[in-house]
This record gives structure tokens, sequence and C-alpha cells, in this order.
């Protein structure tokens, strides 16, 4: 799909009004608009197509959008889960004894690998619940913790990513409404960002205004599962990381 036969289905896609949610929960937004536009869901370092990202987002919301997921570096996203997991679907406590955290047997309410988890978020010029905090030079993102773990983002890795998936972005926005209990969509608001500026983006890191989201649970057999670790912004934030945006529905 070239970028006028999307404007096209857009167009068409705003005409028809509210549209039931394909899917429940917060991705609901995004499945529905790529099936509305023949897309296929993907995890994909590069755009949804030709040269062209898309993200949906519902009016008014606070939801961050993500702009890519990728493993911690150097593949350190385990140690932290590891040391830092809690018992899922609870509240990680703010305080934590890393010594016992890893047992392998269950004494004294120790945590199983098999029942960790690990979702934080993590942002420059704050410290969260469990002790960390960003730290940006010149070549990393640095995720520091009380364990002094390494675990970083290198900027040649996220220049390389970003300029590949970003080239241009397509952000459309949809009001929302529940009716009988189900969410619905209608699509109709959409703009072209183009230009990506990484300076601009480290310098939102720097200012908290983009943030680390590390999600880590485990599979059945208790290996270590990242469900998608990586950098996420507000909307509002969103135009500053590009040369130019327009609108275009």
């Amino acid at each position: 799909m070239d970028y006028s036969e999307f404007l096209k289905k857009l167009t068409k896609i705003q005409e028809m009004g509210y549209i039931e949610s394909m899917r429940a929960g917060d991705t609901g937004i995004g499945k529905t608009l790529e099936e509305l536009l023949g897309l296929r869901e993907n995890n994909i370092q590069g755009p949804d197509f030709s040269t062209y990202e898309l993200k949906a987002s519902r009016k008014g919301s606070q939801s961050m959008i993500t702009l890519f997921t990728k493993k911690l570096e150097p593949d350190s996203g385990e140690k932290l889960w590891q040391t830092y997991g809690y018992k899922q679907r609870k509240a990680a406590p703010t305080k934590f004894k890393q010594e016992a955290l890893f047992e392998t047997e269950k004494e004294n309410n120790v945590v199983l690998p098999k029942e960790k988890e690990l979702h934080t978020t993590v942002v420059a010029q704050d410290t969260n619940s469990i002790g960390f905090t960003l730290s940006v030079s010149r070549d990393r993102i640095i995720i520091k913790n009380p364990g002094n773990i390494e675990c970083f983002y290198s900027t040649s890795v996220l220049r390389e990513t970003l300029a590949k998936k970003y080239a241009n972005m397509i952000h459309v926005l949809a009001d929302h409404k529940r009716v009988q209990g189900k969410e619905q969509f209608w699509f109709n608001e959409a703009y072209l960002h183009s230009g990506f500026k990484f300076e601009t983006f480290m310098q939102l890191v720097t200012e908290g205004k983009i943030k680390i989201d590390i999600r880590i649970g485990h599979y059945p057999n208790g290996r270590p599962h990242d469900h998608g670790t990586g950098l996420r912004i507000l909307p509002a934030h969103l135009s500053r990381c590009f040369d130019s945006t327009q609108k275009i529905l």
C-alpha cells in the first residue's frame, strides 16, 4: 500500500463513523485501524507500510505511544527480572531484599522464578519505587539501579532503529465511546510527522518526557519472557521529535 492509497482508505474509514473495537483493551484501537486498512499486525523494526509508521490514539487519552520495543543491552532484562522481580499480579514492594529474591525453593514467602514479573516505568529526573532512574550519556541511555546491574540502550542502536522506523509517522486519532459495554471508535483526525530528530528525542528522554517501560514476565516453565520493553512518549510531545507536522485528516 502506498501513501495515496492509504489516504483514500483512511477517508473511507472516517466516513464510516463509529466502528466497534475488534479487540478488547488498550490495544483495541490499533488493532481495529490495522484491520480496516488491511494491514497485518506485526512486530518488525521497520515501518508498517512503505516508509510510514502508523500509530493510533484515543482523543483525550493520557496513554503513552510506544516508539519501539527492544531488549535491553547487554541482554540485561533477565538480570533485572531475577533481582527485582516480584510476585505476579501484585504491586511491587517499595524495597527489595536482593539476596533473597531468586531462591529455587519456596521458603519464608520467597518468590519462585515461575511466579515472577517485573513491570515498571523508568524516567530521568526521578527515581521509581524500586530505585530505578534513567541517566543519559553521549553513547547510552542507562537504567541506574541499586544493584548496579549494567543495563542500557546504546545511542548507536537507537539512532539506527529510529531512523529506519520513523522516516515518516502517521498518527491517527479517534473519538471513542462505549455502547452496551463495548468500545467503539470514530477515526476522524490524522497527522503526518516527517524527519525524525534524534537529538531532540534524546533531549526528551533527559526531560523525562520519554520513558522506558520494562515489562518482563515468564513462560510456563519459568523462563523469562520480555513482553515488550521499550521507549514510550505522551502524544502531546510527539511532534517535537519531527521536523514537520501536517494535518492530513
